[in-house]
C-alpha cells in the first residue's frame, strides 16, 4: 500500500463564529467585540486540512447538515485538496458550529456538535473498509491492508463511534493517531488500538490526573498515557512546545519555534496534521513533532482556523529545509 498511502481523518466539522474582544466577559456581563469572522473548522476537519496544506494525500470521514454551512465547509475541503467522498450530507440534522471568543493570545470556545454526531461507528468503519479495497482495486484480502496509511480521530464526535473506528483502522493497518480533544477518555479496551496519543497540557491532566509541567511531571505523564495501552505519546505545551519519551524513557522535548502570536486557534490541530503527513513519509516520530511545530509556529502567526493554516511551500519559505536540529533544540 505504500504507494496509495493516505491520512484518512474522521471527526468534525464546524463553521467557526469568532469574535475578538480586550478582556473575557464575567457571567451576566456583555462586553465589546471586534473583528468578526466566519471560518471553517472543527478539529477533524482542519487536521484533514493540515495533513493536505503539508502534501499528504488525505480524505475526510465527517458529516455536515444539508444546509449553507455544510455546503462552505464541504467546498473548504475540497479547495484544500481533502477527498470529501466519505462526507455524508444529513437532512435530520444541522452543521456543527464552534463559537470562538479571542483575547489576547488566548481564545474560549462553545461548540454545538450538530452532525459531528451523527455517524456511528460502523458508518466509519464501512468508509475504511471501502477506502481501502479502492485502493487495492476491489481486493481487501491481504493482511493489514493499510500499513502506511495514517488514521486520525479526535473527542468531537460520538465517543463510541471513535473507538469503534479506531478499531477498525488498527485493524486494517492505518497507524492510528487519537487527539483527546475536548478532553475525554476511550474505553479501557479501546486503548490498544491507539498508537499514538496526542493531548494538551489540560488534556493530559484530565486522562492522567498529572498537569505536565516539569521533566519529572512530563515523563510521568507519558508514562500514564501508555500504560493505557497506547504505543506511543506526545503532550503538547503550547508555548513550551511538545514532549515525547525517549529510547530510555527520557523525555524528548521539541521547543515552539519563535512566532508572532496572533490567534491559537488551529494551533494544536495543525501540529497534528503536519506530524501525520510526516508519518505518511515515513519520519521517525521526534521528527514527526519538528513537522508539527514547525507548521503551528505559521498557523499561530496568522487569524481564524483553516484559513490560517500553511501550505508546506510557505512552511519551507519560513524555516528552510535545515530550520531545525531534529535532535532536540531549534537552532
Amino acid at each position: 500500500m505504500a504507494d496509495h498511502s493516505i491520512v484518512a481523518v474522521f471527526g468534525s466539522m464546524n463553521m467557526d463564529l469568532s469574535v475578538a474582544c480586550e478582556r473575557m466577559p464575567r457571567a451576566g456581563e456583555t462586553v465589546g467585540g471586534s473583528g468578526f469572522i466566519t471560518n471553517a473548522g472543527g478539529k477533524g476537519a482542519n487536521q484533514a486540512v493540515a495533513a493536505a496544506r503539508m502534501g499528504a494525500r488525505t480524505c475526510m470521514i465527517g458529516a455536515v447538515g444539508r444546509d449553507t454551512f455544510g455546503d462552505a465547509l464541504v467546498a473548504g475541503l475540497q479547495d484544500a485538496g481533502v477527498g470529501v467522498e466519505f462526507v455524508a450530507r444529513r437532512d435530520d440534522v444541522e452543521t456543527g458550529t464552534a463559537t470562538i471568543i479571542r483575547c489576547e493570545s488566548d481564545n474560549r470556545i462553545v461548540l454545538s456538535p450538530g452532525a459531528n454526531h451523527a455517524l456511528a461507528g460502523e458508518d466509519v468503519a464501512r468508509a475504511l473498509r471501502r477506502l481501502v479495497a479502492d485502493e487495492l482495486d476491489g481486493d481487501a484480502s491481504e493482511i493489514a491492508p493499510a500499513v502506511g496509511s495514517v488514521f486520525i480521530a479526535q473527542g468531537e464526535c460520538d465517543l463510541a463511534a471513535t473507538a469503534e473506528a479506531l478499531a477498525c483502522a488498527h485493524e486494517l493497518g492505518f497507524y492510528t493517531i487519537f487527539n483527546p480533544a475536548p478532553a475525554c477518555d476511550l474505553p479501557a479496551g479501546a486503548w490498544p488500538a491507539v498508537d499514538l496519543v496526542c493531548p494538551n497540557e489540560t488534556e493530559c491532566q484530565m486522562l492522567t490526573g498529572i498537569l505536565p509541567t516539569d521533566d519529572a511531571s512530563c515523563v510521568a505523564a507519558l508514562n500514564a498515557l501508555l500504560d493505557k495501552g497506547a504505543g506511543a505519546a506526545v503532550i503538547t505545551l503550547g508555548g513550551a512546545g511538545s514532549v515525547t519519551l525517549g529510547d530510555g524513557g527520557e523525555p524528548l522535548r521539541m521547543p515552539a519555534l519563535s512566532s508572532a502570536v496572533v490567534d491559537t486557534t488551529a494551533a494544536g490541530d495543525t501540529f497534528i496534521g503536519a506530524l501525520a503527513a510526516a508519518r505518511l513519509e515515513g519520519l521517525p516520530l521526534f521528527e514527526c513533532m519538528a513537522a508539527g511545530a514547525r507548521a503551528s509556529a505559521v498557523t499561530v502567526s496568522r487569524l481564524g482556523a483553516q484559513q490560517s493554516i500553511p501550505t508546506r511551500t510557505e512552511v519551507e519559505h519560513k524555516f528552510g529545509l535545515d530550520g531545525l536540529d531534529v535532535d532536540g533544540e531549534a537552532e
